[in-house]
């Protein structure tokens, strides 16, 4: 991986370094992105420094602590959230600009308290 920045460093072409280092030109392209990207880290093995989080994690702690609260409390008609109620909410409260339900899900997932149950329907 390291040579491979070296000859891209030295003016060499991503099609002259695939063919030197046996990797396909889009693994080549890859690497000198990562490298651009996050510098020596990002040639390591293992886990990719990945896409930063969204959302705060304050936001994430509202969004949990919110979903703790029985909706009357926040004067709301309902005694449960579903995840559309709780997306609703999020967005006019302005604790979010945008959320997908998914998210949502994911968010109270990663809560070791919290279940996410889905719905049963029953087929017609």
């Amino acid at each position: 991986r390291l040579k491979i920045i070296m000859l891209s460093a030295a003016g060499k072409r991503v099609p002259e370094i695939s063919e030197e280092v046996h990797l396909h030109p889009i693994n080549v392209r890859k690497w000198i992105h990562r490298f651009n990207r996050y510098g020596l880290d990002g040639l390591r093995s293992g886990k990719s420094p990945g896409r930063p989080p969204v959302f705060t994690e304050e936001q994430r702690n509202r969004i949990v602590a919110i979903a703790s609260t029985n909706p009357r409390l926040l004067g709301l008609h309902y005694s449960r959230w579903s995840l559309q109620r709780l997306r609703r909410y999020l967005i006019e409260h302005k604790i979010v600009e945008n959320i997908s339900v998914e998210t949502i899900r994911q968010i109270l997932q990663a809560q070791e308290s919290f279940a996410v149950h889905r719905r049963k329907r029953i087929a017609e």
